[in-house]
């Protein structure tokens, strides 16, 4: 049965109600794309219906996508269902022949993004057309580098757009494919609070195995939505076969989320409160670390005069050891107090230099 026709336009401007994207990671026959979208048609809380037209492949002789002649597919599927749908594009060429088959919304992948010539090719190629523009997170953990995509799309003139967390490459991602690094996307709309986050757990996850549970801490995170790679047969899948998953199964996490509220009168002046010690404490400690720096500058001097070097690695060790028996003691993870006290090592290190 078709819907009514979702207004993406809307939801960005007020993203009240949580977005769901899904749909096949590739395009790739004319049966498959209309069987999924047909079962995704079915759930009330799938709003947008998603598909690879064109994949970057790392190596070639891999699969790279139908091409064009997935896009009428697209566009009548769309019309037949009343989901919207959407595509990635790379090159002016691709964001033409999108555009000649009326597509709802584009997204800009990871790997494009970290290459500013071709985010302004695109944001060249859309100036003037007002079409809702996703923006997926460069594979490198830069906000700079993604805030930089949306000032260039933002200069072309295009005012609907979205930011996609879909992780970061790292040696040490486990158990994710790409790690989440939920403080970056967290930075970027503390940087711009005009742009909703949809958070892509296929491409964070790589697996089925650990989607629930990412989805779970997104939406604890307050993401304003979620893109789930979804195929009917994911074992036949051409491409990312291993993190894809059936409509049946889609429906299943969905139904077994709890998706919070933002705001909550009846919490607020409780939170406030709350926030406010928060707030006490942290002007505290910034004065402790200042008082700290001005002692680590005084060492310094002292260092200098007496021909010491900067560096005492004994006592570095032992104090860190120290601190992280001391953290555990207090509930605190050894994590937590290796990484701030490398931050404030470094910055006595470079004041004593």
């Amino acid at each position: 049965m078709k819907k009514e026709n979702f207004d993406i336009k809307k939801w960005i401007e007020n993203p009240d109600e949580l977005l769901v994207i899904a749909g096949p990671c590739s395009v790739e026959s004319r049966d498959q794309f209309f069987v999924t979208a047909r079962k995704l048609s079915d759930s009330h809380q799938v709003k947008i219906l998603r598909g690879g037209i064109w994949k970057p492949r790392t190596r070639p002789n891999g699969f790279e996508g139908i091409g064009e002649e997935g896009l009428p597919w697209m566009r009548e599927i769309s019309k037949e269902t009343g989901l919207p749908f959407m595509t990635e594009v790379a090159t002016p060429e691709h964001v033409e022949l999108a555009l000649r088959y009326n597509i709802d919304a584009l997204w800009i992948g990871a790997r494009t993004v970290a290459n500013p010539f071709s985010v302004q090719q695109l944001a060249d190629a859309l100036s003037g057309i007002d079409i809702p523009v996703f923006v997926k997170n460069p594979i490198a953990p830069d906000v700079k580098l993604w805030l930089g995509a949306f000032e260039r799309l933002s200069s072309s003139g295009l005012n609907h757009l979205v930011a996609i967390h879909r992780g970061f490459q790292d040696v040490n991602a486990a158990p994710y494919r790409n790690k989440p690094r939920w403080e970056i996307p967290i930075e970027l709309h503390r940087q711009n609070k005009n742009i909703p986050i949809i958070t892509d757990i296929s491409h964070i996850c790589g697996c089925r195995d650990i989607l629930q549970q990412t989805a779970q801490k997104a939406l604890d995170l307050a993401t304003n939505g979620l893109m789930i790679e979804t195929h009917c047969n994911p074992q036949t899948a051409l491409t990312d076969a291993e993190q894809q998953i059936t409509p049946y199964e889609l429906k299943s996490l969905l139904d077994n989320l709890v998706i919070h509220k933002t705001r909550s009168t009846n919490t607020d002046f409780l939170l406030q409160e709350l926030r406010n010690q928060i707030d006490n404490i942290d002007d505290e400690l910034i004065r402790l670390l200042a008082r700290r720096s001005e002692i680590s500058s005084k060492i310094g001097i002292i260092k200098k005069e007496h021909n010491l070097t900067v560096l005492q690695l004994d006592r570095w060790n032992s104090i860190l050891s120290s601190h992280i028996e001391k953290g555990k003691i207090l509930g605190l993870k050894e994590e937590l107090i290796k990484d701030i006290f490398e931050i404030i090592h470094k910055d006595s290190i470079d004041r004593q230099l």
